[in-house]
């Protein structure tokens, strides 16, 4: 049997864990309702953050202890007012600015209507140690969420019943780590995964299939850009290019090793990627070269996002300061 987690994905998440409860710990709680919500928080905007998205212009980031903050200027943060869960929330997804949902650890997910302000649970199953790590939805109804051993849930009611699937069922791909769930247009979903796989569908995710990169590490993010070419990103600095849709792959010859975990491209069309130790690759070719530097700070960024005053970055130790 192979292990649940890569030594690195271990590492990282044991990190998290830590750094997670030592951020609270410095963090008072007002006042602790149930042991099914998460603490009330002094300094919302230190919170330990897995992961953000826009609700319009709104940036709502969830992680850990169910902890979920807002802010509609990308400065000042509140935390939400009623989420329903302590599990450590990993992705986050809206399909407009008002409804969204997260995702996260013992196959949690929540949902909002009213832009991140409440959330209502959809759907749990504690102590199964099941880990969902991205969240996406085709429209109001049609969802699916991904996690640790191939796991797939998917519904087709705006989330209020869910249903196990797998994307592939033949061999070992069917039981990838699967990272991140990404869309284009016209029916283009991907997945990113474990072991350099890359899943695809052309249909918004009803049928898949797998291809196998020459990465050897596990993609962590992507992104389907402005002019339809795709990238894939994760350890160990490696960047992966598609031109035809996701049919075939080729790696973007990068100066780093440093590891890469979120991906934005700016209204200009400048694509952005940041990841671990403060790297920061950038590109105005949309992808097909990619430059290098590195913050001051040497942070290890865990979400972003471009919001309406620029590139608002997060880490386990809550918001990043611009450099």
């Amino acid at each position: 049997m192979r292990p649940k987690l890569s030594v690195v994905a271990l590492a990282l998440a044991l990190l998290a864990i830590l750094s997670a409860a030592a951020a609270v710990e410095r963090q008072p709680s007002r006042a602790i309702s149930s042991l099914t919500e998460p603490p009330r928080l002094v300094a919302p905007e230190k919170a330990p953050v897995m992961a953000a998205a826009l609700a319009g212009k709104r940036i709502v980031a969830v992680g850990d202890y169910g902890i979920v903050i807002l802010a509609d200027d990308g400065k000042a943060y509140r935390q939400a007012k009623a989420v329903p869960t302590r599990a450590v929330l990993t992705s986050v997804f809206f399909l407009d600015d008002k409804r969204g949902w997260a995702a996260g650890h013992d196959g949690t997910i929540v949902t909002t209507a009213d832009g991140g302000e409440t959330w209502q649970l959809q759907r749990d199953e504690p102590g199964k140690e099941r880990v969902l790590l991205s969240i996406w939805f085709e429209n109001a109804l049609h969802g699916i969420a991904v996690g640790q051993f191939g796991l797939v849930l998917e519904t087709d009611d705006g989330g209020k019943t869910w249903r196990e699937r797998r994307l592939v069922e033949a061999g070992e791909q069917g039981d990838k780590h699967l990272m991140q769930i990404f869309a284009g247009a016209n029916g283009l979903v991907f997945v990113v995964a474990e072991s350099g796989s890359i899943f695809r569908s052309d249909d918004a995710g009803r049928n898949w299939k797998a291809t196998q990169t020459d990465n050897k590490g596990s993609f962590w993010t992507g992104l389907v850009l402005q002019d339809g070419s795709i990238l894939a990103a994760g350890m160990r600095g490696h960047v992966y290019r598609s031109t035809d849709r996701g049919l075939t792959w080729r790696e973007v010859p990068v100066d780093s090793r440093q590891s890469l975990t979120a991906v934005l491209q700016r209204d200009d069309g400048q694509l952005v990627l940041y990841g671990s130790s403060g790297v920061v690759l950038s590109s105005k070719d949309n992808g097909q070269s990619l430059q290098g530097t590195v913050r001051a700070d040497r942070a290890n960024v865990t979400a972003a996002v471009s919001g309406p005053a620029g590139d608002v970055l997060f880490a386990l130790s809550g918001l990043l300061v611009a450099k």
